[in-house]
């Protein structure tokens, strides 16, 4: 079983890669680690992980820029149904469009755009950067199992998902106004924040995406 951490230039690649084999070696799963560029492998692959940090439009260009790799991510998620997990700007290039910089198309996972973080209160600082406490519905979703309202989870980031269909955001934070944390339908996910950065609750929240059977 292998899960693959797509390397277009962006993410913390080698944070998220050690997280992701401390959650395999913790529960004990059986799964390979592989950080890779190559298509083929993304294909191939039993679960991927899209990471992303900065802008949407730098992102999704860097995506492009990689001969292949967007068609292979579609390939996994649309054709073979395989389980997908966007970390940060990667959860929001599963959006229809982001509208940092003008508009830029995602891939329209999750209908609706990736706007501003406009906060209520005027003293609230954009980037929202740091620990941030999670409000998770009465039923959460199997990639959230153990994980409760009120746990801490770490973000950086000014721009977050604003789903068109409420249902498919699986929990939000707080920040002057409700914020998108996690998103999710079918055999994708997606968190705004850093699993790999949020200690206890972001390596649940890696294991139980390793264990995940959509």
């Amino acid at each position: 079983m292998t899960v693959a951490i797509v390397d277009y230039g962006s993410g913390n690649l080698r944070s998220a890669a050690k997280s992701f084999e401390r959650a395999v070696a913790e529960a004990e799963l059986p799964e390979t680690i592989l950080v890779t560029s190559d298509p083929d492998e993304v294909r191939k692959a039993d679960r991927v992980v899209l990471p992303g940090v900065g802008a949407f439009a730098d992102c999704k260009r860097g995506l492009l820029a990689v001969d292949g790799m967007a068609e292979a991510i579609r390939e996994h998620v649309e054709d073979a149904g395989k389980p997908f997990f966007g970390i940060c700007v990667g959860m929001q290039l599963m959006a229809s469009r982001g509208l940092e910089h003008g508009a830029t198309d995602g891939f329209d996972w999750i209908p609706g755009d990736v706007d501003r973080i406009r906060p209520d209160d005027p003293n609230l600082k954009i980037p929202h950067m740091g620990w941030n406490e999670l409000v998770i519905p009465e039923n959460p979703h199997p990639f959230l199992q153990g994980i409760a309202s009120g746990m801490h989870v770490y973000f950086v980031h000014s721009y977050h998902l604003v789903p068109t269909n409420p249902m498919q955001r699986l929990a939000s934070v707080h920040y002057g106004s409700e914020i998108t944390a996690a998103v999710g339908r079918d055999n994708m996910v997606g968190t705004q924040f850093h699993p790999e950065k949020s200690q206890h609750a972001g390596l649940r929240i890696i294991t139980n995406f390793l264990r995940w059977k959509p």
